[in-house]
């Protein structure tokens, strides 16, 4: 099937106006509805006794005759070439492995679609893994990627109309990501299989960091020292977050004054919402903020909902805290950073501002999934959300610090590991950072970032003392997190991977 790109750019374009619909005005099917368990039948049918046994009959009669499928990998196929493909590859006769595709548990969301008051469809999202056997050979995990299916009701009988496959991350075995990450010309390789320009790797144990990894190159010929610097994008909020719970152990701020006593920001003036801001409804996103103003059409700050009520991501609450804490203390984020985190923490390779003192030859450049370069984000003025310029070793300083509780009082760091809200089943956020409940009172803290070419993490956990920090610079660099987490955290690891893809 040709398509061209117009025609492309629309149909995705159209699908993503479904999508968007759907998150705004539609109300997700309960397990125990009679349409949600319909799905999950067909569902079954598709891939339990469909794919898993290569019944080809079974995916022709579950497919209406327009059907398209949208693979991020490998562009669309029509009904003809999509079973064209699955019989002359993974079903072929002469095929070397079997597959088979196992859903993930608790991952399903399924939306009902009406017009005018009749239900016509369904929209069915989840996550879904790949496993894979050869002959003598143990099964093993061979990737997991997310999916959408347009479910359409058709003569009383239901039919997959659209399909769109994305995200796909490959998953190694337990053995083999052990070699791995024990040989760097193995890893280097693996990195260039996923086309990961840069990795950086931090490995925390006994409370301190231990190891510093980097992998990859700088420039054709510069490989990428110890020390290479870094925007970590969003992991700049737990430096915001951890300055003024710093503020508050020394009984120099309040997590729950109303901050209008300091700033109030002229958008938003008139809405009395802004009598109830403080540090602790900022600290864990539940301002009622949009990620940022720009999002907005007429491109002013305003409340989604009242504060305090629910969890929405906002960089704009961040830095509203700024603009406080700056209005009180007489000084600039960045001279509060460097006075209570930078310069204890012997943070000496990081800041907020882009400004002469970087080692340019040390920078890990930006780079889309194609291996285009971004233009560096030179940020003249402070961001409390976004952009700091750091290292593996003094990012690993901070973490090791923050997780002992270091310049916090005991209250202060008992409220930053408090479930101020939920954000999904065994996910919070407490102050500042992320939180998976582990189950026999184990937990764990973690913070992503993400901008162009800028994808990293952290996971630390404080009961063992051990911590996790992967930096690298491209779109698409989290596809290489799961295999990281699992060698270096174990069944800890494997935990928030489950937390995250339910």
């Amino acid at each position: 099937m040709k398509i061209n790109d117009t025609t492309f750019q629309l149909k995705i374009f159209l699908v993503a106006i479904l999508l968007f619909q759907i998150q705004l005005g539609f109300s997700q099917e309960e397990k125990s509805s009679a349409l949600y368990k319909t799905i999950m039948s067909k569902d079954s049918l598709l891939f339990t006794i469909g794919f898993n046994t290569c019944d080809i009959k079974q995916f022709e009669d579950l497919y209406t005759e327009d059907f398209e499928f949208y693979h991020d990998k490998d562009s669309i196929s029509d009904k003809a070439r999509f079973l064209k493909t699955l019989k002359s590859g993974i079903c072929s006769p002469t095929r070397k492995y079997n597959y088979r595709r196992e859903l993930i548990n608790g991952s399903t969301q399924i939306y009902p679609l009406y017009k005018n008051g009749t239900l016509y469809g369904a929209i069915q999202m989840g996550t879904h893994r790949f496993y894979e056997t050869s002959a003598g050979n143990a099964e093993q995990a061979g990737s997991f990627a997310k999916f959408t299916h347009l479910w359409l009701l058709k003569n009383k009988n239901w039919k997959l109309a659209r399909s769109l496959s994305y995200n796909h991350q490959i998953t190694s075995s337990t053995a083999s990501i052990s070699n791995l990450f024990d040989n760097d010309q193995e890893t280097e390789k693996w990195l260039k299989e996923n086309n990961i320009p840069t990795l950086g790797l931090g490995i925390i144990s006994d409370g301190k960091l231990k190891q510093i990894k980097t992998f990859g190159k700088l420039k054709r010929d510069v490989s990428a020292p110890y020390n290479t610097i870094w925007n970590v994008a969003s992991l700049t909020k737990p430096v915001t977050a951890m300055v003024a719970l710093k503020l508050v152990s020394q009984g120099k701020w309040d997590l729950d004054e109303p901050l209008d006593h300091y700033w109030i920001d002229p958008d938003i003036a008139k809405d009395p919402n802004h009598k109830l801001l403080t540090t602790r409804i900022i600290l864990s996103h539940q301002t009622g903020f949009p990620n940022w103003r720009s999002f907005n059409e007429s491109k002013k700050l305003d409340f989604k909902f009242k504060p305090g009520t629910k969890y929405q991501y906002s960089g704009e609450g961040f830095e509203y805290l700024r603009r406080a804490l700056e209005k009180k203390f007489r000084k600039t984020l960045d001279q509060l950073a460097s006075e209570l985190v930078f310069e204890p923490f012997k943070m000496n390779d990081s800041q907020l501002i882009w400004n002469d003192k970087i080692d340019l030859t040390r920078y890990a450049i930006n780079y889309d999934k194609d291996g285009n370069a971004y233009e560096p984000t030179k940020n003249k003025s402070v961001n409390a959300a976004d952009d700091l310029l750091t290292t593996i070793e003094d990012y690993g300083r901070f973490l090791s610090n923050v997780m002992n509780g270091e310049g916090l009082s005991k209250k202060v760091f008992d409220d930053m590991i408090s479930h101020q809200v939920q954000t999904k089943k065994d996910k919070y956020f407490g102050l500042g950072f992320e939180i998976y409940d582990l189950g026999n009172e184990n937990y764990a803290l973690s913070h992503g970032g993400a901008d162009q070419g800028v994808q990293t993490i952290f996971i630390l956990l404080p009961k063992t003392k051990q911590g996790l920090i992967i930096f690298t610079n491209v779109d698409d660099g989290y596809k290489i997190y799961e295999s990281i987490v699992l060698h270096y955290l174990g069944e800890n690891g494997r935990k928030i991977i489950d937390i995250e893809t339910k």
